[in-house]
């Protein structure tokens, strides 16, 4: 390329110099660069995970084995053994005369040079009785001249990346804390009683003093942790204000649906009645739609709790007012069986439904983006590909988005921008129009979520199951028990049910590339061993004979996959071994068990849903958990929450506990938790405290609400709108 722009006359001036390249940086700082510790305040927020205590010295005789403690002394020899294996081997001497062996199994020149005998050397370890007497394996040392001071305040160990050293960090911290910007922004008064300044909190926190409780420190209950935990929760609670604030000075189209019109006509065809529950959300969505302002509103009730069916509902409404309303799902299973259900109840009211996914292509799409851009289609059904940059609507008013917290916050606010800028339906000049936006979750948002990330949402719970569904039997079973659980399968497919089989992972290929999909890892057990989709439903299909037993997973071509579950839906198949692509939107009701392999690799929110594809009819369903050993302190509580409770909310209360926030907010696709130091499941007062004194500050300190956001939110403040 440069040969071919160079100049060819010979009176053209010379290049000029070529820039100086930029200075490598070294691994450490590249290693910093990775953990985004690239200003002053990332490094004076980067908090340690644990402290040290080397502000005092212990004499050999008064160290009690199993304590981790500080000696100083001269060593008196060093040498390498080879046996039972190869180790160097030092002996110090402390003031008193008593010894304390040092012993390194991993080893380098350096550790010999330092430990050569004469040297002084400050070590830090755990005490451990051994067979020569009192030693320490793989201390922590270094040389010290004699009367070295010691260190004056607790010594911070700070989460880290490969290449990065404590020593080069702590440097690192300790200049970033004495350059950061830790001003006060809040007015005098507003903080809490009995919290320090901002700077002071930080520099009691990377330098705790000698005999500060660490206790205090671990459970982040000192003041100075609680400083920081007020101010995030500040941060958040004004942003979310704000974002409401901003949306109640917009306009949205006034959908409101004639009497006797669409929506009664829908009313009228159903063969049930709207639960109570049912029929108060769909009173307060209605309410919102025929409002001047954006509904901005999550739809939230438990799994089988009919959420569809108002969700058509208020789509009628739209309709019926002359706009175009459309309904986003994660996943093509789950959006086909919206667009399966609307369709039934929508064409024969002469509402044409339009679908998009990514799987549909060619003449078709066309045609569907035709009927959307004209305004012939009315509904437009469909996974990501709504959103695409193709897709246009004539008159878009109200979107849906189901199970808003599987898709990631940059693709939420991408739906928002696309429905901005909608006309008013007559044409006539006005306002820019923002469409009405209805979120739907089958996973409960427990209370101290709500009140947080979810605090410029109005929130609807349907808390009532439409009646008929039976209560799920779940049951906690060891994986070595297998055969009785094939048993059981005997019995329910002999009585015409059918059955679910979910496992991890789809076949052994993918075993060292695939994450946990519960959030805590995979365990003790290797990947390679946990079973997989294409194995159990050979197992099965030999174990069951003359059994039909269908197979799906997320890497089937969209037919094959609609092909299996109509097999399946239509009773056709009677046994479905699938990975977790049918956790959410499947509705079989005479399945009447549930298996789940290895389910303590599931995070508890998937339990609940997969639990959920079953108990759909009059039918009694069972829900196995299978699980395996070693099991972990996390996978015992998962599978005890499971066990003793079927409620919804109370699973989504403990899988806050277990896991925080981060799945409920898609904060994994969003690159970051939008809360790093307060705990929701613990700071309900501070919480509290700061949803009091936002809208003080909102009205009465602007621009000190406006600087709080931006120091510990910044971009990440417009992640909390989607």
């Amino acid at each position: 390329m440069a040969a071919r722009n160079a100049p060819t006359d010979a009176a053209a001036p010379a290049p000029a110099a070529a820039a100086p390249a930029a200075p490598k940086l070294s691994a450490p700082a590249r290693a910093l660069q990775k953990l985004g510790l690239d200003s002053p305040i990332a490094l004076a927020l980067h908090l340690p995970l644990r402290y040290e205590d080397e502000t005092r010295l212990t004499a050999v005789r008064d160290a009690r084995p199993g304590e981790t403690v500080q000696v100083e002394g001269h060593i008196q020899h060093c040498k390498v053994e080879l046996r039972p294996r190869r180790q160097l081997v030092a002996t110090l001497e402390d003031n008193a005369g008593d010894e304390l062996v040092l012993r390194f199994v991993n080893f380098y020149p350096s550790h010999q040079k330092t430990l050569a005998a004469g040297q002084r050397v400050r070590v830090r370890g755990e005490l451990r009785s051994g067979f020569w007497g009192r030693e320490m394996v793989h201390p922590t040392f270094k040389a010290v001249q004699d009367d070295a001071p010691l260190a004056d305040a607790l010594t911070p160990v700070y989460p880290a990346a490969a290449q990065l050293p404590q020593t080069y960090l702590r440097k690192a911290v300790a200049a970033g804390l004495s350059r950061a910007a830790l001003h006060e922004v809040l007015p005098p008064g507003t903080v809490p009683k009995g919290l320090p300044p901002l700077r002071e909190a930080l520099n009691f926190l990377h330098h705790p003093p000698p005999g500060t409780p660490l206790s205090t420190l671990e459970d982040h209950s000192h003041p100075a942790w609680q400083r920081l935990k007020f101010e995030e929760l500040l941060a958040q609670q004004l942003s979310q204000m704000q974002s409401r604030r901003e949306r109640a000075r917009l306009a949205a189209p006034r959908l409101v649906a004639r009497s006797g019109a669409l929506r009664d006509q829908l009313l009228a065809t159903l063969p049930w009645g709207l639960t109570g529950a049912q029929q108060r959300v769909v009173d307060e969505i209605t309410a919102d739609l025929a409002g001047g302002q954006p509904m901005h509103r999550l739809l939230q009730g438990d799994v089988g709790a009919g959420k569809t069916v108002v969700a058509a509902l208020a789509a009628c409404v739209a309709i019926d007012a002359g706009w175009q309303c459309a309904l986003m799902a994660p996943t093509e299973i789950l959006a086909e069986q919206h667009f399966a259900k609307l369709l039934q109840w929508l064409q024969p009211l002469g509402v044409k439904v339009a679908w998009l996914t990514g799987s549909r292509k060619g003449k078709a799409r066309r045609e569907a983006l035709a009927q959307l851009a004209s305004g012939e289609a009315a509904l437009a059904v469909g996974t990501h590909a709504v959103i695409q940059d193709d897709v246009q609507f004539a008159r878009l008013g109200l979107a849906v988005v189901d199970e808003q917290h599987r898709f990631g916050v940059a693709q939420r606010l991408a739906l928002r921008r696309k429905l901005q800028g909608a006309e008013e339906a007559d044409g006539a000049p006005g306002p820019a129009l923002e469409p009405h936006l209805l979120m739907m979750s089958a996973t409960p948002i427990p209370r101290t979520l709500a009140m947080t990330y979810y605090a410029d949402l109005e929130v609807s719970t349907i808390d009532e199951l439409p009646p008929g569904r039976t209560p799920i039997v779940t049951k906690v079973f060891a994986e070595s028990r297998r055969e009785e659980v094939i048993a059981r399968i005997r019995d329910e497919v002999a009585k015409g049910r059918q059955v679910y089989w979910v496992c991890p992972l789809i076949e052994e290929s993918e075993a060292e590339a695939t994450p946990d999909s519960g959030g805590g890892g995979w365990g003790g057990k290797p990947l390679s061993e946990l079973s997989n989709a294409t194995e159990t439903h050979q197992t099965l299909s030999e174990a069951l004979p003359g059994v039909q037993v269908g197979l799906i997973h997320g890497r089937l071509p969209p037919a094959e996959k609609a092909a299996v579950m109509g097999a399946f839906s239509a009773g056709q198949t009677a046994v479905l071994v699938a990975t977790t692509v049918i956790e959410v939107g499947v509705d079989v009701p005479n399945a009447s068990l549930m298996v789940i392999e290895h389910a303590e690799r599931f995070g508890l929110a998937q339990l609940h849903q997969l639990r959920g594809r079953v108990g759909r009819g009059a039918v009694a369903s069972v829900c196995v958990l299978l699980f395996s050993t070693p099991l972990s302190e996390t996978g015992k509580q998962r599978l005890k929450a499971m066990a003793e409770t079927t409620d919804g909310f109370e699973i989504a209360r403990r899988d806050l506990e277990i896991r925080g926030p981060g799945e409920f907010m898609g904060a994994r696709q969003s690159g970051d938790a939008l809360l790093r130091f307060a705990d929701l499941a613990q700071d309900g007062a501070l919480l509290a405290q700061a949803r009091t004194l936002a809208p003080q500050l909102l009205d009465r300190h602007t621009a000190a609400a406006s600087a709080q956001v931006a120091r510990w939110l910044g971009a990440k403040a417009e992640f909390l709108k989607a």
